[in-house]
C-alpha cells in the first residue's frame, strides 16, 4: 500500500516537472538571439551572448537530466513493486538506456569542467 502511494507519487512528480516551465522541452524551446545582448561590434556583448548560451544549455541538459532521473525512478519503484524480474522488458530495457545516458552526460559535464579548469589554470600561470 505504502509502496504504491510512492509510486503514484513519483509518477505525479514527473508529469508536473514535465509540465511545468522547467521541463527539458520549455527550457530548450527558449533562447535569446545575440542581438538580443546588443547591436553592434561590442565585444562584451558577443561574449555575455556566449555565456548566456553555454549556461542556458547547461539548464536545458540539467533538466533533461532529472526528467531521466525521475523516469527511471518511476521505473525502479514499480520494480520493487513487482520484483525487477518480473517488470517487463522494454521497462527493464528502459532503465538501463536511461542509466546509461545520464552516465554519459556526467562524464562528458565533467570532462568539459575539466578542459575549463585547465585552460583557466594556463591562463592563469600566463601561459
Amino acid at each position: 500500500m505504502a509502496l504504491s502511494a510512492f509510486k503514484k507519487r513519483v509518477d505525479d512528480l514527473l508529469k508536473d516537472f514535465e509540465d511545468s516551465a522547467g521541463g527539458s522541452s520549455k527550457v530548450g524551446n527558449h533562447s535569446l538571439s545575440q542581438a538580443a545582448f546588443g547591436m553592434g561590434n561590442f565585444p562584451e556583448a558577443k561574449a555575455l551572448h556566449l555565456e548566456y548560451e553555454r549556461v542556458h544549455e547547461r539548464i536545458t541538459s540539467l533538466s533533461k537530466s532529472l526528467g531521466l532521473q525521475l523516469e527511471a525512478m518511476q521505473i525502479a519503484v514499480h520494480g520493487v513493486d513487482v520484483t525487477f524480474d518480473n517488470l517487463d522488458e522494454d521497462l527493464r530495457y528502459r532503465f538501463h538506456e536511461i542509466l546509461a545516458e545520464v552516465n554519459q552526460e556526467r562524464d562528458e559535464m565533467l570532462n568539459e569542467q575539466t578542459k575549463r579548469d585547465n585552460k583557466a589554470d594556463q591562463t592563469d600561470a600566463g601561459y
